[in-house]
């Protein structure tokens, strides 16, 4: 799995491998769309569930969120509400605010 660097400088990817045996296909559908929004970015859960094809799952896109295994490195934190409110977060709303202004996707 190639995943973005944590910094500003993008420049690299790292080849992790993840042990994700215990999620369902479609959370693990949900990580793989999840893992291409770019570093300082941010996306609506219908926009994951647009681009797995059912656009009408936003909301089971969020439970499969929530049960993401590595929340730090596999960037759930850039996917937002469609009305532009952060939405849950498996650390904590505080922390997504504070992961999203590090990468400036947040004022």
């Amino acid at each position: 799995m190639k995943l973005y660097p944590r910094s500003k400088n993008k420049k690299k990817t790292n080849d992790i491998s993840f042990n994700l045996s215990s999620l369902t296909s479609f959370q693990k559908k949900v990580l793989e769309v999840v893992k291409t929004i770019p570093y300082g970015e941010k996306k609506s859960y219908k926009w994951v569930a647009e681009r797995m094809g059912n656009p009408r799952a936003a909301r089971a896109v969020g439970q499969a969120l929530k049960r993401n295994p590595y929340p730090e490195i596999i960037p759930c934190h850039r996917v937002i509400r469609s009305d532009g409110k952060l939405g849950g977060y498996s650390k904590g709303t505080q922390k997504k605010r504070k992961l999203l202004k590090k990468e400036e996707a947040l004022e």
